[in-house]
């Protein structure tokens, strides 16, 4: 399995995402690092774990603010491919993005998730605008239930949203749980991920939200996933780089 390190992004730090409630969400403390700025943490997943991509949570432009192209840059700078969750909420939103990085080859992936993006029509077209091979959908839940305000997806199970998403063309889907991110409970996507893999054997599914040991990873694999955002358990040292190694993992 694929493991992608994160890095929630917020006021030009990194900080420790504990159930998704960003007013309690404090600069992020590592067994790794001592530093909590973009280009620390950056460095030290390159250089201790040696990872190659890291999925970045830019929460104040998840909020509404404009993207913070200048941490994206630190962070890559340090060697990094990007997966960035930028907010993405319409076509006119990822075409903004879009432009924004016109000579920016280091974003391997866009994320579009569904706590931002504004409809499944909406979906359809910034998938179109950001192109299916580098437009990633993250199928946002809290306890299980689909994490949207949008009248829009009123009704639709996350099946149906996954399926709307396949519909529109995206190749990989992410599922993640903000209400297991960083409580050490473990992950509750297993069945949802399995559902997703026996309806969807092409995509590129990963998971995230609750990793918390080998254990995690091994229930993730049998539910079909390929890859696992992980973030807690490498900043505690709960996962180090030769465990996973020795459990067949890559970064």
């Amino acid at each position: 399995m694929h493991i992608v390190p994160v890095i929630d992004l917020m006021g030009n730090v990194v900080v420790h995402a504990i159930a998704g409630k960003r007013s309690d969400y404090r600069p992020v403390k590592s067994v790794l690092t001592s530093q909590s700025s973009p280009e620390k943490v950056g460095f030290a997943l390159f250089e201790k774990l040696r990872a190659t991509v890291v999925y970045v949570a830019d929460l104040d432009a998840i909020a509404g603010a404009a993207p913070g192209w200048d941490d994206y840059q630190r962070i890559a700078g340090c060697g990094l491919k990007l997966w960035i969750d930028a907010g993405v909420s319409s076509p006119d939103r990822a075409d903004e993005f879009q432009s924004g990085h016109e000579d920016f080859d280091c974003i391997d992936r866009v994320i579009v998730g569904l706590e931002s993006i504004n409809s499944p029509q909406a979906l359809i077209q910034t998938v179109s605008v950001i192109g299916r091979d580098r437009c990633t959908f993250s199928l946002d839940l809290s306890q299980g239930v689909p994490l949207t305000d949008s009248d829009a997806w009123a009704g639709y199970s996350a099946i149906q949203i996954g399926q709307t998403a396949v519909e529109a063309g995206v190749n990989s889907i992410i599922v993640l749980d903000l209400a297991h991110v960083g409580t050490g409970r473990g992950v509750r996507t297993l069945d949802l991920c399995h559902q997703l893999r026996s309806r969807w054997p092409e995509i590129t599914l990963v998971a995230g939200g609750g990793v918390r040991n080998l254990c995690d990873l091994r229930n993730l694999e049998k539910a079909g996933c390929d890859a696992a955002l992980v973030a807690s358990a490498l900043h505690n040292g709960s996962l180090s780089l030769t465990a996973l190694e020795n459990a067949g993992h890559t970064f």
